[in-house]
């Protein structure tokens, strides 16, 4: 039907909303890693520069040189890495976009983007956004069809319950929803209502109970399928934005280390294999601190995708 068309038609268009605002935050990330490894790569040079002539005057062990030469080497080849990936994300986003992007409409670097480029969720978000989604939109439709009240059915299978608790975090709510690990739905209704008439419209008596039955299944699987799209998403988020504030203390706790091992070296205290063995643990950290920004992103965008699109309930 053309109903049936439109809400294949919109659940396509959220999906590759979805899969367009990913892939270009993915070469954001991209570029970010590239420029950190263009700065690891040149920190490297200068390192291995600076080795070299302490070898020729006698003051630096061929160990040293060794070990400054992998360090620039391995920044060397992540360069070329990143370089082949930027392309490729790129080559990515143009065949999702339907047109090569004007460079205008291409990403920096992640860091350049403000965080709050996508929203995140507030609190007391209720759960009636998700009649929005296209599937349940669908599922309700063909229970219209059979001649289903739609309001017993919301009542028997749909938890009208707020999704978020403060700070835009799954609510106890949501949570309660489910248990033994998200996978189980426990929610049971406290009103039970016929869900369809009984028998007075004549094309009802047309669809036998095992049809029926068959669309209420549908509805109520889909249902919960909602809620636990919405349920995984905001768990993530719950654990996102610690991991990310242990994560920006642990770059600047080991860039502290590098900076201190480069004193005491200079200073002759200090042999340059810990030098590197920082500058290495430090490139490390700053690699996993752009790979939680852009899971935090992309976390952002899976909830939007799983509230239907948006925050706004249907009227």
């Amino acid at each position: 039907t053309w109903l049936a068309s439109e809400f294949t038609a919109q659940n396509t268009r959220l999906t590759l909303i979805a899969e367009i605002s990913t892939a270009w935050l993915t070469l954001a990330a991209d570029n970010s890693n590239l420029a950190l490894a263009k700065e690891t790569m040149a920190s490297a040079e200068n390192s291995l520069k600076i080795i070299q002539r302490q070898q020729q005057v006698g003051t630096a062990a061929a160990t040293d040189v060794s070990e400054a030469m992998s360090v620039y080497q391995q920044a060397r080849a992540s360069v070329a890495s990143y370089q082949t990936q930027v392309m490729q994300d790129k080559n990515a986003l143009n065949l999702l976009a339907g047109t090569t992007l004007a460079e205008n409409l291409l990403p920096g670097t992640l860091e350049s983007l403000p965080e709050q480029m996508i929203s995140l969720v507030p609190a007391g978000v209720s759960s009636d956004v998700l009649l929005r989604r296209p599937d349940i939109q669908e599922a309700e439709h063909n229970l219209k069809s059979a001649n289903a009240d739609i309001g017993a059915a919301r009542a028997n299978f749909f938890p009208t319950i707020s999704l978020t608790a403060s700070a835009g975090v799954g609510s106890d709510a949501l949570s309660s929803l489910f248990s033994h690990g998200m996978q189980i739905w426990s929610f049971a209704p406290s009103v039970t209502l016929p869900l369809f008439t009984g028998g007075s419209n004549l094309a009802q008596l047309r669809y036998a109970e095992a049809q029926k039955r068959g669309l209420i299944a549908t509805y109520e699987k889909t249902v919960q399928s909602a809620f636990k799209d919405v349920a995984n998403a905001l768990a993530r988020r719950t654990t996102l934005e610690e991991q990310l504030d242990a994560q920006r203390q642990y770059v600047k706790a080991e860039q502290q280390t590098v900076d201190v091992g480069l004193r005491r070296y200079q200073a002759g205290v200090g042999d340059y294999l810990t030098v590197l063995t920082a500058q290495r643990s430090l490139w490390s950290a700053q690699q996993e601190l752009l790979a939680l920004q852009l899971t935090d992103f992309t976390n952002r965008i899976t909830l939007w995708q799983s509230l239907g699109g948006g925050m706004s309930s249907l009227k």
